[in-house]
Order: structure tokens, then sequence, then C-alpha cells
């Protein structure tokens, strides 16, 4: 592929639509969700991160793959209204098992929390295991030590934990009330159930 011509940035339309390329290329390779400040560190001097972001998200709107805000960055994902078409073929990652995942929701609603607060508001005491698995897959992280005798170690929730769930931040986070009533909720029922 050919480098920008040393011309590219001489207008801003060049300029912006050069800044264009450079956020996609960006945020494609990027492992992760690109946050604007490092993606402002890529552009050309007078053009500014979020018009860009703007900018690509209306021209990757309703195509294959669009730019979406997730984890406290921009990141590209599959349109959904393409994932019935393709989870038939795209290999499923393992699920976590359910008391990774109750620990997880603790952590996430209750942080920074400690190991033995999660086995307090669980219930049931916390494998190392279970703690291992949600470090290896990047949910939850170190956040500092609780100035308690022991000095325990805080967990919380990290950007790949939003890009996981597809949140913004934690505030997206149902509210706790929400998900009890949804689980209580009676199910509609059908014109034959009538």
């Amino acid at each position: 592929m050919d480098a920008l011509p040393p011309d590219a940035f001489a207008t801003l339309p060049d300029r912006f639509e050069a800044a264009l390329r450079i956020a996609e290329a960006l945020i494609f390779a990027s492992d992760r969700p690109v946050r604007a400040e490092r993606l402002q560190l890529a552009l050309p001097e007078g053009v500014e991160a979020p018009a860009v972001l703007t900018a690509l998200a209306a021209r990757m709107a309703g195509r294959a793959v669009e730019l979406v805000e997730v984890g406290g960055g921009f990141a590209f994902r599959t349109a959904l209204d393409l994932a019935p078409a393709i989870t038939r073929v795209v290999e499923v990652p393992r699920r976590l098992p359910r008391a990774a995942m109750e620990a997880l929701s603790i952590v996430a609603y209750h942080q920074p929390v400690t190991r033995a607060e999660i086995e307090e508001l669980r219930g049931a005491a916390l494998a190392q295991s279970t703690l291992d698995a949600l470090l290896e897959a990047g949910f939850v992280a170190p956040r500092g030590r609780r100035e308690t005798p022991g000095r325990p170690t805080l967990w919380g929730t990290t950007p790949r934990f939003l890009d996981q769930f597809g949140l913004k931040a934690l505030s997206e986070l149902p509210r706790p009330e929400e998900l009890v009533s949804a689980e209580l909720a009676p199910l509609p029922l059908g014109p034959a159930a009538a």
C-alpha cells in the first residue's frame, strides 16, 4: 500500500479525508477500543478527532461493519442485523461459568470490592480458579488495596469488560431493580392463551 503523498494535507478537505483514512486504519488495527485522545495524536494538524469519529460512524452506518462506541473508545463491530447469518459459522467463545458471572456482576455493581466482599454478597466462597478466569479474560483487574488489616486487594472491571458487554460506561448497566423486576415480570400471553 502506498504512503500518503506529501501534499495530502494541502487543503482542509484533503486533510479531513486523510484523517478519516487514518482513523479507520487505527481502529481496524487496534486490539481494543480507540479513545478519541489516542486518535487525535495520529491526525493531521487542525483536524479534530470527535469530528472524524462522527463522520466515520456516518460513513460506516448501514454497512456490514459499523463504528460503535464501547469501553470508553471506538471499535468496529459487525452490524446487529447480520448476527443471525454469521452466528451459524463463527465459533462462539467459551462461556464463563455461572460462579464467574456472579462474581463479575458483583464486581461491576460494587467496585472496588474485595474478594471477601464478593463472597459475602454471593453467599458462597469464591474459588481462586473463578477469579483467575475473570483475570485471564481481562474482565477484572486489581484496583489497589483496602486500608484494613491484611490490606486485601480491591477488584474492579476493565475497559475489556465494557467492550465485551457493549457498554460505553458503567452507568449503562441496568439498575439492579430493573433486573429483579424483569425476572419477576409475567410472561406476555398471546391471543391463543387468552
